[in-house]
């Protein structure tokens, strides 16, 4: 498996973006194995709608609820908890309440490798950031 996260999700959906290619390229190697988070979901399609991208947030949005490009991992009330505590040793550092839930969600799945833009992942440690 592998983490999706926002800036990946940003990238794969608008052409224009610098690491469209890189990201697609990956994420294609992984059609069956993709994971996101419904606080990634919610992170990704309000980006693209600011950015000028409603229309590619909707049909994200459809997709990624409807499981058809990634499952998606509900954040749990445990996994809030959790991430908060991770959230109040490293929010100094610029971590979003997202990345430490996206962390959390990672560590209870066992997932060890992330498709990712945002170099806070590369903080985490015990992960593999792609691309």
């Amino acid at each position: 498996m592998i983490f999706v996260d926002t800036g990946a999700w940003f990238a794969a959906v608008v052409p224009n973006d610098p690491s469209h290619g890189d990201v697609v390229s990956v994420m294609e190697h992984y059609v069956d194995e993709r994971v996101t988070t419904d606080y990634v979901l919610d992170e990704t399609i309000t980006l693209l709608a600011r950015r000028g991208e409603a229309e590619r947030a909707i049909r994200l949005g459809r997709r990624l609820l409807e499981e058809k490009v990634a499952r998606l991992e509900w954040v749990n009330a445990p996994d809030a908890a959790r991430a908060l505590i991770i959230f109040e040793r490293h929010a100094r550092n610029g971590w979003s309440f997202t990345d430490c839930t996206s962390l959390v969600v990672m560590q209870r799945l066992a997932i060890e490798e992330a498709v990712a833009l945002d170099h806070h992942f590369k903080q985490f440690g015990g992960i593999t950031v792609v691309p």
